[in-house]
């Protein structure tokens, strides 16, 4: 149960987050572009479809999660998810780039939402028990935080993949079909997540089982409530996933009206991308010394004020771009952390309940997430609506400007502060999961856990 991963087993587990990543990041930044260039859909369509999915995908994750935690095969709990759905996510990244160009607009319009909402649904299902996964392999808190630390930085590199390869593959499918060019080079992408998925089913193994729950939903999500720490880790994951959305949100608006140059984005994206990596391969040395809360609460806090700090520095694209490799270097290792802590909750619930809820955790965590990424992407729009900003202006007004700067810098580091406040009501530091870890869960013992758990000293 404590015995050290292998190496291939964590890029093994890795590689199910950049299938994930290949195929979700290729969507995010270029089926837009794709539905209203190519295809020819109205832009307020795709806005109000986009909107009215996330909505939907919010209540079908903790539902996914609820089913996942009933689940019991020969291959495990979450695993079977894996083989079961790597193809059918593979073909529904797909059919979002096979819209008939024999419809006419309203069947383009249909098949678009039909199969945009598969595809969210396919994702969810398949990624749910995915995330579900990390917390079940194994119990050791350093075999944890050495698992998530493999799983980003191929999530990163999955990412990269989407964002820099999509382009050049469907410039090589040539052809003078914009439509058959965007299907081809997704075919491509879509396969090798296939791939990936499948190697991540072969080659990994939950090490920690307990039986399908039977209680009802409600009893389920009642109990999920009463867990303070998961409470406090929903806040922490709204705060940090909300830093990532509004500051990457403005990038293109801050490199394009600020520095007076669109094609400064790459650099400060390839900047974000790199940090991303340094921070998965920097979590391990981090905490090798110190609890996952310290390190957390020190990322944090550099993460916030370098951020902030990013307001009150000129206009110079080489300082900029090696304050962005440190603000995501130093942000990528709290999000690691994160999922760390999404696993302690679990156990932590198990402890104190005496009932396992892998499944329920995760996927309602997840839905906090969502719900930041949509409140966080909203406040973007609504501040540059706010300001007077005004699209593909030569020169934006003052408000518009101070706000297209802060909403780069002063509010992700102000969200980032309230990260690292959060670890203030956090208290399952190493030496209390070492010691849930190392307790018998049985009915007999409650109030002895209950006893000793409020006696650990807090972070």
């Amino acid at each position: 149960m404590t015995a050290k991963l292998s190496v291939k087993e964590k890029i093994s587990y890795g590689l199910g987050d950049m299938a994930s990543h290949i195929g979700l990041d290729n969507v995010i930044i270029f089926l837009t572009f794709y539905y209203t260039d190519v295809v020819g859909l109205p832009a307020v369509f795709v806005g109000t479809m986009f909107l009215v999915a996330r909505v939907a995908d919010a209540i079908v994750d903790p539902a996914m999660g609820l089913i996942a935690d009933r689940t019991q095969t020969r291959f495990g709990k979450f695993r079977p998810y894996i083989l079961w759905l790597a193809l059918p996510f593979g073909a529904s990244c797909l059919l979002v780039y096979a819209v008939p160009e024999s419809l006419t607009l309203i069947g383009k319009m249909v098949y678009a939402s039909v199969t945009y909402c598969v595809m969210m649904l396919m994702y969810t299902a398949i990624n749910i028990p995915y995330c579900s996964m990390g917390a079940i392999i194994t119990p050791d808190n350093s075999q944890r935080i050495s698992l998530q630390s493999y799983r980003f930085f191929l999530a990163t590199l999955g990412g990269a993949m989407s964002t820099f390869l999509m382009m050049p593959l469907a410039e090589m499918m040539g052809g003078g079909n914009k439509l058959d060019v965007y299907f081809g080079a997704m075919a491509i992408m879509a396969s090798i997540a296939v791939v990936m998925f499948l190697l991540c089913f072969f080659n990994t193994k939950e090490r920690i089982s307990a039986p399908p729950t039977h209680a009802n939903f409600l009893s389920d999500l009642r109990d999920l409530v009463r867990n303070d720490q998961w409470r406090v880790v929903a806040a922490l994951i709204f705060f940090n996933i909300s830093f990532g959305v509004v500051r990457l949100g403005a990038m293109m608006y801050y490199v394009t009206y600020y520095l007076g140059n669109a094609s400064y984005f790459m650099w400060l994206l390839a900047a974000h991308i790199v940090g991303k990596s340094l921070g998965s391969a920097l979590v391990k040395p981090l905490t090798r010394n110190r609890s996952k809360l310290s390190a957390f609460t020190l990322c944090a806090v550099l993460t916030g004020l370098l951020s902030m700090a990013i307001f009150f520095v000129p206009a110079w694209i080489s300082l900029l771009v090696g304050m962005t490799l440190l603000v995501s270097t130093f942000y990528q290792v709290t999000t690691t952390l994160m999922w760390v802590m999404m696993s302690d909750v679990v156990d932590y619930g198990e402890y104190k309940q005496g009932k396992r809820m892998d499944g329920t955790v995760f996927s309602t965590l997840l839905a906090i997430l969502k719900m930041g990424m949509a409140v966080s992407g909203a406040v973007v729009g609504w501040t540059l609506g706010m300001s007077g900003y005004v699209p593909h202006a030569v020169q934006q007004n003052t408000a518009a400007m101070l706000s297209i700067i802060a909403l780069f810098s002063l509010v992700p580091g102000v969200l980032s502060m309230f990260s690292a406040l959060s670890m203030r009501w956090y208290k399952l530091n190493d030496a209390t999961m070492q010691h849930i870890n190392q307790s018998k869960i049985t009915p007999e013992h409650e109030p002895e856990r209950q006893t000793t758990l409020h006696t650990q000293e807090p972070a």
